[in-house]
């Protein structure tokens, strides 16, 4: 019986420092500063830019491909 009590205050010690560990990193960490928070909305920013270009890439290609397609008839005729 004394064993097994000593068994489950070792598990609850362990546990509670376990706890106390988890509370203390939690606890050390910062908040977002203004140049992190500037970062992320150029980051965002750069991200849609991106996609626009993409888009408009993709148009392009499609109505350069279009026209070749309408000289190539035309030079067969």
């Amino acid at each position: 019986m004394k064993k097994s009590i000593l068994l489950f205050l070792k598990g609850i010690v362990s546990v509670a420092a376990v706890l106390v560990f988890v509370i203390a990193i939690s606890g050390c960490q910062k908040e977002e500063g203004v140049m992190e928070k500037a970062g992320k909305k150029v980051d965002k920013a750069l991200e849609k830019t991106g996609e626009k270009v993409k888009e408009g890439a993709e148009k392009t290609g499609d109505a350069v491909k279009k026209g070749a397609e309408k000289v190539e008839e035309k030079v067969k005729k």
